[in-house]
């Protein structure tokens, strides 16, 4: 399932056998594990810097809280934020950036400034602005992330459910004139789902890596991590690594992160023990 992406800046991502990491970047003053520690220019593109330093490939912007009870912003205040910031990220980035949106103005705002993907948490879906993201997406023909999310936790088969909304987003794709190249699933841990589903999911992720799409896996400082270890947020840089291993193991392709340095490393050898790596010990 490998993928090969270009853009006119010179920027390049593979998806192959290496495990990519996203480094997430909350411009925001509420985000549930980093809220405000970048939320100026400079500590942005500082970041920035020490994220693509330590090994991130892709570095994932985002101007709203989505954690659950976060404070909602309309597209306008969204895009008003993403003006402080993102231009000083491009400019400091040397891997493609994504704009972690689900209003189709900012989104359309952010790929016009120079953006390089789309982070959709509603997966194509959102219900106020039916199919306007996936018309952007088609728009700039750029690789989406499409996040599974619903707004109530009533499942009877959870992962039978998640791929009928996987099924749903790939068509609203295609008929919005989106590659299929350009699709990359995301299980939304931590959306839509208590303690118990997003554990059964972790652990029948297996059955969603066998789509025909790469898998995204967004763990990092989750609340399951800390129920299961008793951990604040801020202690929860090894279980991510944990959960991050696991996904490789089940086939996930990309890790989106906040420690990036650590889980990389912890990637990188889970990668070498599982011979996704070119120098691998033979």
């Amino acid at each position: 399932m490998e993928r090969a992406y270009t853009w006119c800046d010179g920027k390049r991502l593979e998806v192959a056998a290496k495990t990519l990491i996203m480094g997430i970047l909350n411009v925001t003053p509420d985000s549930f594990s980093d809220g405000g520690r970048w939320n100026t220019a400079e500590k942005a593109q500082s970041h920035t810097r020490e994220m693509t330093d330590a090994g991130a490939d892709i570095i994932d912007v985002g101007a709203e809280s989505t954690r659950p009870g976060g404070q909602p912003l309309t597209a306008e205040e969204e895009i008003e934020r993403m003006k402080i910031f993102l231009p000083v990220v491009l400019g400091e980035s040397r891997v493609p950036v994504s704009v972690d949106t689900y209003h189709w103005k900012t989104a359309d705002y952010a790929l016009h400034a120079g953006a390089h993907m789309m982070n959709d948490i509603w997966g194509l879906q959102y219900e106020e602005e039916p199919g306007r993201m996936a018309a952007v997406a088609a728009k700039y023909d750029v690789p989406v992330i499409v996040m599974h999310n619903r707004n109530n936790t009533d499942y009877s088969d959870i992962i039978g459910e998640m791929k009928s909304f996987f099924l749903k987003s790939l068509n609203i794709a295609d008929k919005a004139g989106i590659r299929k190249r350009n699709i990359i699933l995301d299980p939304g841990i931590g959306f839509g789902k208590v303690f118990e589903q997003n554990v059964f999911v972790l652990q029948h992720l297996d059955e969603l890596t066998a789509l025909p799409h790469p898998m995204l896996l967004g763990v990092s400082r989750k609340r399951f991590i800390g129920q299961i270890l008793d951990l604040p947020v801020t202690e929860r840089m090894e279980g991510t690594g944990a959960a991050c291993v696991a996904g490789i193991l089940r086939g996930c392709n990309i890790m989106r992160i906040h420690d990036v340095k650590s889980v990389t490393r912890m990637c990188r050898m889970a990668d070498a023990l599982c011979g996704n790596l070119e120098n691998s010990v033979q």
